[in-house]
């Protein structure tokens, strides 16, 4: 059994202190020589390569991957014994951020080490672990993870591939086809999911050269132009049994968790892009002039430099709670058990949807960052002299990848709701405790230690997410599924409590570590980014009231938000403004 010191989507509940949580400033002297490498094989190895990698060369993206293989950056979650480093959650993450600056050819490799490789190393026997990791570690073989169908995006259960057991039971006989599959102009292994007999949903390993097996064209995509994106068909495909992987029938248990990981790594991806735009961004306002001033001069400039680095900060916060929380809960499984794939999966899921938190709140951020970044880059950039033009295309996949942001808001709180349904979260008994206790004043904390209004809002935010997840459970019941405008605005609710929660817990130890003198950037950051996403709850949550409640109903529950919504406002304006300066005298992504 699995023992959890914090259970996934507890976060709205419960009061977390910030020594439970894994941090940017705690990383440690071996996992900062990860970055180091990886870095320097990105400077090194990928960079100077970057004109022809746009132009999809294959060879030349297998033989780098080969090369990231060697030294040890496809190895990273792979145990010891199958040619990996099997390192922690967060090493691996640091790496994914880390390689975003190699543009589409960072997506091939995460695709690769990630939702390409992972379903073997959770899920995969003994016997396929021993023939395929150790190739996979070193890039021998790429691999490809082949879920979406023409007529199944978003549902994948309505898959419409086929696998039927042959007669004397040695394979299956594989039909269908996928579509846009990364990877799958050069993978070797490709996990591929069909239905056997039609309705078990299962997954299977596929090896390039299997006859009936072909790759199409490559896609002419917007962005990730460095990255094979092609559809797959499957004719009479004649698969082994031993390549069957996991159960029959179960293959939703993988494809699922195994797309839990990859949100919260692609968050890690959007992570990077958005450090490298405020760089390039920061660093063009400070070359151009106009009126005879630096862009960096002009103080709207700087606002949305401060604006960029904020949400970046935030980010990061998120992103590296979140690797603490499932490097914690993986880190004791040992993969040897005959119920580690059982394990594995218990254990993944059990964050689903903080995962889904951190690809829709990075995923939206990055592109607010590209976008920014654009606008300071002017008319150059538009332009592909300008590497800000390809961030920006690049980005807006991130919305669509692991799970359309539209599907994640709704699993969002349907996971919540589903976990307090089966007693794993006392989520109504809180909400019913709340209601007896709304009428009550909630006064301000007067002014005292630095973060206490902070710490304050943040209880509120959870205050008023109990209070609307309440009602809308109890007005709803089982059809509120149907109700996806208010599953939407819940979801963002408990986003917001999630980055705000990160954000202070993060500052709030920066500060027991290194002082308040120290922290103060930071504690800018949290301030500002705390008040504001106060205020959208406040908005949200009005909105959400008037789409469930009328008349005096309505009136009484928006006085009871009132009292509930009160803050005190800061001067944002000033604030960001030293925020801004210290972003252009770094002429980079900073925290202090």
């Amino acid at each position: 059994m699995l023992e959890l010191k914090i259970k996934g989507g507890s976060f709205v509940i419960d009061d977390i202190t910030p020594d439970a949580i894994v941090t940017p400033e705690d990383f440690t002297e071996e996992q900062r020589m990860m970055v180091d490498t990886t870095r320097d094989f990105v400077e090194g190895e990928v960079l100077p390569h970057d004109e022809e990698l746009e132009k999809l060369n294959y060879d030349l993206t297998v033989k780098l991957m080969r090369k990231a293989g060697e030294i040890g950056l496809l190895g990273a979650d792979i145990p010891e014994e199958y040619g990996g480093l099997e390192l922690d959650k967060v090493s691996s993450t640091l790496i994914g951020e880390t390689l975003t600056k190699a543009s589409g050819f960072a997506l091939s490799v995460g695709a690769h080490v990630g939702i390409g490789t992972l379903p073997i190393v959770f899920f995969g026997s003994p016997e396929q672990k021993a023939k395929y990791l150790p190739d996979l570690a070193t890039g021998a073989k790429i691999a490809a993870y082949c879920l979406t169908e023409p007529s199944s995006g978003s549902d994948a259960l309505s898959a419409k591939s086929t696998a039927k057991l042959s007669e004397d039971g040695s394979h299956y006989v594989l039909n269908g086809s996928k579509i846009f599959i990364t990877n799958a102009g050069f993978a070797d292994i490709f996990i591929v999911y069909a239905k056997v007999d039609g309705k078990d949903f299962t997954a299977f390993i596929v090896e390039k050269g299997m006859e009936g097996f072909t790759v199409g064209p490559e896609e002419k995509k917007m962005g990730i132009k460095s990255s094979s994106t092609c559809p797959l068909f499957f004719e009479d495909v004649k698969v082994p049994v031993e390549n069957v992987l996991g159960e029959v029938g179960r293959g939703h248990v993988i494809a699922f968790n195994i797309l839990n990981i990859g949100r919260f790594k692609l968050g890690a991806g959007c992570l990077g892009a958005a450090k490298e735009a405020i760089e390039l961004s920061v660093k063009y306002a400070g070359e151009r002039k106009q009126f005879g001033k630096a862009l960096t001069e002009f103080s709207l400039i700087g606002n949305k430099l401060a604006d960029m680095n904020i949400r970046t900060y935030v980010t990061e916060s998120m992103v590296y709670r979140t690797s603490g929380l499932v490097d914690n809960v993986l880190k004791d499984i040992d993969y040897k058990q005959p119920d580690s794939g059982q394990l594995m999966a218990k254990a993944i899921a059990e964050y689903a949807l903080e995962c889904s938190i951190n690809k829709v709140f990075a995923s939206e951020v990055l592109d607010f960052v590209a976008d920014e970044g654009v606008q300071i880059h002017g008319g150059y950039g538009f332009t592909q002299e300008y590497k800000i033009e390809r961030i920006y295309r690049d980005s807006r996949i991130n919305r669509i990848f692991e799970g359309t942001n539209e599907i994640n808001r709704l699993l969002i709180p349907g996971t919540l709701l589903k976990r307090a349904a089966k007693g794993e979260l006392p989520l109504m008994q809180k909400a019913k405790a709340l209601q007896a206790d709304l009428m009550s004043i909630v006064s301000m904390p007067e002014s005292g230690g630095a973060m206490e209004q902070e710490e304050h809002l943040v209880q509120m935010a959870k205050k008023i997410f109990l209070m609307l997840g309440g009602l809308a459970a109890q007005k709803y019941g089982t059809s509120l599924e149907q109700h996806q405008e208010i599953l939407s605005n819940l979801a963002d609710l408990m986003i917001a409590v999630y980055a705000m929660e990160s954000t202070l817990l993060r500052t709030r130890k920066l500060m027991a570590k290194s002082g308040e003198a120290k922290a103060k950037l930071a504690m800018q950051m949290t301030t500002v980014y705390v008040h504001e996403a106060f205020a959208d709850i406040e908005r949200t949550a009005k909105e959400t009231l008037a789409a469930m409640e009328s008349g005096d109903v309505l009136r009484t529950q928006l006085s009871i938000l009132k009292k509930l919504a009160k803050s005190t406002p800061i001067d944002g304006v000033g604030i960001k403004r030293e925020i801004a300066e210290r972003v252009i005298q770094a002429e980079k992504y900073v925290v202090s």
